[in-house]
């Protein structure tokens, strides 16, 4: 409803004892009712008229634009056409364009308290020179679209490496066998550990299928029977693009997949693993001891600040004590005796101190090692994620639509990619607040990966060298690493 003067305005009620046949006077836009009487009939036209002529006149303001000046008619209109564009809005930018328009009429654009969304904000005379930001590099093996796939079965088989019995490796590793056109040992045991949970599960109808006759043998899952395992589990998702394989790998060129296809069996074995019971008592185990860790952080917190508050009390007395001294001609001696006594006490606090700082940081690295599920550090102004994994040197971004994926590798670009943010936005100024939080050991992983890939290179450049002398084996290249994997934690 348009304001009249920037206020409120009601429409007229209709009468109450209004008889359908009887004549009346309604306005067209407001469908208001005036009576027709006999008499005073003059006294209905004129109030008729006089409400026709208020809304003509230039009194009105649109509610939702704040745009003024404007005739009844016309607010209206800006109302009607307002709320259009306003549906064709994100739902997440609808509170703020709307509490931003309504009190502007153009004259005097109300003082804005900042953060507000990333997406409404507007250059201005003393925002902070912010740097450009860095390019993402995006030269992964697999399809940029499938990165989030790749990322998801690395960190959930890290994560549950112990339960799943199978020795760590790295995310080149797993990229790289994957989209290597063989089968290859790092794969074959992947697969092979997720079967081994699925079987050992205590559901007997896995994957949601009535008892499978492949699960209920307590077959070991080897080099030579994995691929049976594949071939029935691609059968029971009842995933075409994936069962139209189950003859390629049946005939054992499982390595002649598509890399996408890989992958997305792979997510789905990944899903299947999670819902398993050792799975679901790991993470309740997980949670108790984060929560016990909790609680032993906050009293260590509580403890040291209950001792720094009596410290100065502490200090007060020692130097009372020592004005006493001298003013009794005791002496030095007995001066330089508190004085040593005041040290030793000092020493002893600052031990007690570091030792109690050494044990937050402790139960921090303990609590962090707890932690499986991985989540985002925040957002940018285009709802763009970031991902760390503390496992991996580099800072993932995936793109809205989780279909394009990029990274950053080096403390420059992290340095570049943190001026870049603008902290009036609320997104990136979250973001920025965990990058700070989180900035010495992303940085410390980001210097680290980039060393040893220096590393690596010489190592090719002196593999190349030696090629040209003796020929050197595909295996001895560090590219070729992953085909030297051994899973050193699995049962003999």
């Amino acid at each position: 409803m348009p304001l009249l003067k920037r206020k409120p305005f009601s429409l007229l009620e209709p009468p109450k004892d209004l008889d359908p046949k009887e004549k009346i006077f309604q306005i067209r836009f407001t469908k208001e009712i005036f009576r027709d009487y006999q008499y005073p009939f003059c006294m209905t036209i004129l109030e008729y008229l006089k409400q026709v002529n208020l809304y003509r006149q230039r009194l009105w303001t649109c509610k939702v634009s704040g745009k003024s000046n404007l005739t009844f008619e016309e607010a209206l209109v800006s109302e009607h056409n307002a709320m259009e564009k306003a549906q064709k809005l994100p739902a997440e930018l609808m509170a703020y364009v709307l509490r931003m328009t309504q009190y502007n009429d153009g004259n005097t654009g109300v003082p804005v308290k900042y953060p507000i969304d990333d997406l409404l904000l507007r250059p201005a005379g003393d925002d902070p020179a912010l740097s450009k930001r860095p390019l993402l590099a995006t030269d992964f093996r697999v399809p940029r679209y499938c990165v989030g796939d790749l990322l998801m079965v690395w960190d959930f088989c890290l994560s549950f490496s112990r339960l799943l019995k199978l020795s760590p490796f790295s995310l080149t590793d797993l990229e790289n066998a994957i989209c290597h056109k063989e089968s290859s040992v790092l794969l074959v045991e992947l697969h092979a550990a997720i079967f081994h949970l699925l079987i050992k599960d205590q559901d007997p109808a896995p994957f949601g299928c009535p008892l499978h006759p492949v699960f209920l043998y307590a077959l070991q899952v080897s080099l030579v029977t994995w691929g049976e395992y594949l071939c029935d589990f691609l059968e029971m998702t009842k995933i075409e693009d994936l069962a139209s394989n189950i003859s390629t790998v049946r005939r054992g060129y499982y390595g002649l997949l598509d890399t996408a296809i890989k992958l997305k069996v792979l997510r789905e074995l990944v899903e299947e693993a999670v819902t398993t019971s050792a799975i679901r008592e790991l993470l309740i185990e997980r949670v108790d001891q984060k929560q016990a860790l909790t609680a032993t952080r906050k009293k260590s917190i509580r403890a040291e600040k209950e001792e720094k508050n009596l410290n100065p009390e502490t200090g007060a007395e020692n130097k009372e004590e020592q004005i006493d001294g001298v003013q009794d001609g005791g002496g030095n001696i007995d001066v330089q005796v508190r004085g040593t006594d005041e040290v030793d006490k000092n020493n002893i606090s600052r031990g007690k101190t570091d030792g109690k700082q050494h044990l937050v940081r402790k139960l921090d690295t303990e609590y962090e090692k707890l932690s499986i599920r991985s989540s985002p550090l925040g957002k940018d102004r285009d709802y763009n994620r970031y991902w760390f994994f503390r496992r991996e040197g580099r800072l993932f971004v995936e793109n809205a639509d989780s279909r394009e994926w990029g990274y950053y590798s080096t403390k420059e670009e992290l340095d570049a990619l943190m001026g870049s943010l603008n902290v009036k936005g609320i997104r990136e100024r979250a973001l920025k607040k965990q990058l700070e939080k989180f900035y010495s050991k992303i940085s410390n992983a980001l210097e680290k990966r980039s060393k040893d890939i220096a590393h690596k290179m010489l190592l090719e450049e002196a593999v190349l060298r030696r090629s040209t002398r003796v020929r050197a084996q595909p295996k001895d290249n560090p590219s070729m690493a992953f085909l030297k994997y051994v899973n050193k934690w699995k049962d003999n």
